[in-house]
């Protein structure tokens, strides 16, 4: 019974009428601190969870899941890809070669990331023949110097369909006249748009095209592959490794998965995220600070009831457990009442903002500069435990001094002026 004497007396001073009402401004300050804390994490990192998985997917639907390549021209490619298609987690595989130049037309230059495929195999690992939105992939033929760009790209340059770019490499070619960077002249035969950092720095030609341009004679750099769990691509490539050691003829060759190539984009956006978050915790931290001041308060105001409790026979530790129920309970319903709208708002930010836009005729993502045109968000549970945890032991470390400070009162020096 004893035991739930700090509980009942704690809550009986939340709903008693005080007073003192600069203290019930104080702690009510306290909980709407506490709401719109819990608020904007849980609305903040739902957003920021949206765009990490919104640039996944359609950023590992573009680019393959794992490369294998070699310093050197790799000419038994079929080989290798028959080899490794055996794994039952690889979905395809597709011959390539890679390297960058600049790509010019009229006054406008760009650098670019030029990668030479064969269209009938790069749909084995790739969506890009899916959102072309002009020309056509198969249209890369050989020999006629072909060009699949993205949509950015193009429109930055301001390309149609049939133009003619010049592509630069960095590599020279001898002429009785000295040394000259290569380069060729390519005719646009494509556009494709996939909403991802792709658009605006792919260029794609004709696999025979590559091998001239980059002097790999009849082989390719390597092959990239396709997995059916893409956030299981590491462990396929590692057993690929494993499986290809075993070979004397690819035993060489290096082999890596998409995390160590757009790994860093995505540690980026893990990073943003946590530094966001503990940022926006220092809300949550004040409206602690604030059930500091409104207990240091109510203890002060209280001291006469503190006494006579004590008289009773309460112990200073039930004395401090009154205090720390308090500051607690303001806690949990600033909490639970930030959870639950931050949680609803999270859900449905994307319907509102484009209600919103629709309204008032604004764009909040134009289409002509951001990959991404809506505003995504990804609700999880672990996210709003994780808020509501460290939420809920910053009002308890909050009512700890105060509460302390309440235990330390003696009886007969606090009813002396009574």
């Amino acid at each position: 019974m004893m035991q739930s004497v700090p509980f009942f007396i704690g809550l009986r001073y939340l709903r008693a009428k005080r007073r003192n009402q600069f203290i019930s401004f104080v702690s009510g300050f306290s909980l709407v601190g506490m709401l719109l804390g819990v608020l904007a994490l849980v609305v903040v990192l739902s957003v920021m969870n949206g765009f990490d998985r919104e640039l996944k997917q359609r950023l590992l639907s573009v680019i393959p899941h794992g490369f294998i390549d070699t310093p050197s021209a790799l000419e038994n490619w079929p080989d290798l890809v028959e080899i490794v298609e055996q794994h039952e987690q690889v979905v395809g595989a597709a011959p390539y070669i890679e390297g960058y130049g600049l790509l010019a037309y009229d006054t406008g230059v760009q650098g670019v990331q030029l990668e030479g495929v064969l269209p009938e195999w790069q749909s084995k690992i790739s969506v890009i023949d899916e959102h072309m939105i002009a020309g056509d992939m198969q249209r890369l033929q050989a020999g006629e110097y072909g060009i699949v760009l993205g949509s950015l790209l193009s429109r930055h340059l301001r390309l149609n369909i049939g133009d003619k770019v010049t592509i630069t490499i960095p590599q020279l070619s001898i002429t009785p006249a000295g040394l000259f960077p290569r380069t060729k002249r390519f005719t646009l035969v494509g556009v494709f748009e996939v909403g991802a950092q792709v658009d605006q720095s792919l260029a794609m030609i004709h696999m025979r095209d590559a091998q001239k341009l980059f002097r790999f004679g009849d082989g390719v750099q390597g092959i990239q592959l396709k997995v059916s769990d893409i956030y299981g691509a590491a462990s396929v490539m590692r057993e690929i490794r494993a499986e290809l050691k075993g070979s004397d003829e690819f035993s060489e060759l290096n082999i890596k998965d998409w995390s160590q190539t757009q790994g860093s984009l995505f540690e980026a956006i893990k990073m943003e995220k946590t530094v966001i978050g503990a940022l926006l915790m220092i809300i949550v931290a004040v409206a602690a600070f604030n059930i500091i001041s409104s207990l240091v308060l109510m203890v002060a105001d209280k001291r006469g009831d503190i006494a006579v409790l004590r008289t009773m026979g309460l112990s200073a530790r039930q004395v401090m457990a009154i205090f720390v129920v308090q500051g607690s309970a303001v806690g949990c319903a600033g909490i639970i009442l930030g959870a639950f709208l931050g949680s609803l708002l999270a859900m449905k930010i994307g319907l509102i903002v484009s209600t919103l836009e629709a309204l008032t005729g604004l764009r909040l993502f134009d289409p002509n500069v951001y990959f991404i045109t809506h505003l995504p968000s990804h609700w999880m549970f672990s996210d709003v435990l994780f808020i509501c945890g460290v939420a809920f032991c910053l009002s308890i470390l909050a009512s700890l001094y105060p509460a302390w400070r309440a235990a330390q009162i003696q009886p007969a020096e606090a009813l002396r002026y009574e």
